[in-house]
């Protein structure tokens, strides 16, 4: 399995990028499609099933903490999910399934780093 086996989407959301190619490559290695390329803008959008990810260059809060602190993928294994991650060679910011105690029995997560500081969280909310 891959690690685009664990997770579902959420919602649209926009990230600034210093390189679109690098913003592609990234989105592309979760399992995200290119369903919008706009040279006119420099912007591109991935989708994954019902998440939207728009990408563009020219920003000047790329790369700053705080344009976009993270995004949150719905997984159904964290476990075998950072396995995946591990696998696949995503810059992992957790080496290993953390735990917090929202919701009735608590999450399972992990983040993972990809281009301009961009963090991404893959969460099981425990059934």
């Amino acid at each position: 399995m891959a690690l685009t086996d664990y997770f579902s989407g959420l919602q649209h959301v926009g990230i600034p990028a210093s390189s679109l190619a690098e913003a592609e490559a990234f989105w592309t290695q979760l399992g995200f499609e290119k369903i919008g390329d706009f040279p006119v803008g420099n912007v591109i959008f991935m989708k994954r099933q019902n998440l939207v990810i728009e990408a563009w260059t020219g920003d000047e809060i790329v790369g700053k903490p705080g344009a976009i602190n993270h995004i949150s993928l719905d997984v159904t294994d964290a476990d075998a999910a950072i396995i995946e991650a591990k696998k696949e060679g995503f810059n992992l910011i957790d080496n290993e399934v953390q735990h917090l105690p929202f919701w009735n029995n608590g999450i399972n997560f992990f983040n993972v780093q990809g281009p301009d500081g961009v963090i991404v969280e893959f969460c099981e909310i425990v059934a």
